[in-house]
């Protein structure tokens, strides 16, 4: 009899804690820093900055119940890049892991400062197997916009030079 009273009790404490932990939202629900990158979420027409050439459309949605958050590029002469972005609450950082085609990556992490998206990190060229430093920024404008600038570190000059510097309009597109 008290074999039974004691399965029983190991039981019902078992029970009571999946129901108490299905109760509990989860972290990235919780915490507010898994929604610093949400202004970047929908289907945009891309843009260069230096000419007002459409440079490609990208799709950004949250995904794995607002975890995280998955980008789809379709450049205008054929080029594709996805990327994942997520929030770490031990590290207090974001982290971009992108993948262009087979011909580069980029690994870059950081967080939202005064109200941009600032990552830093490395590029690596599969090509020619060198790697260097890059930097980007996600800036929300007051129109709905959003500039992307991305900078890489040219080792030869000691200076970041322009890498990317892009305008992002919203679309009704699915991409």
């Amino acid at each position: 009899m008290i074999k039974i009273l004691a399965v029983s009790i190991a039981a019902f404490t078992l029970l009571s804690s999946s129901v108490n932990a299905q109760n509990q939202p989860q972290p990235c629900q919780a915490d507010p820093h898994f929604r610093d990158f949400d202004f970047w979420l929908g289907n945009w027409e891309v843009k260069s900055r230096a000419n007002g050439q459409i440079a490609g459309n990208n799709s950004i949605t949250s995904i794995e119940n607002g975890c995280a958050v998955f980008e789809s590029w379709k450049s205008t002469t054929g080029g594709t890049g996805i990327s994942t972005n997520h929030y770490n609450p031990l590290t207090k950082k974001w982290r971009q892991v992108w993948l262009s085609a087979g011909s580069y990556s980029i690994d870059i992490e950081g967080g939202l400062e005064n109200g941009a998206m600032h990552l830093v990190g490395h590029i690596w060229y599969y090509t020619n197997n060198t790697s260097f430093p890059i930097r980007g920024t996600w800036t929300p404008n007051e129109d709905g916009t959003v500039r992307q600038l991305f900078e890489q570190y040219n080792p030869s000059t000691e200076k970041w030079d322009l890498w990317f510097d892009g305008i992002y309009t919203r679309t009704d597109k699915a991409e």
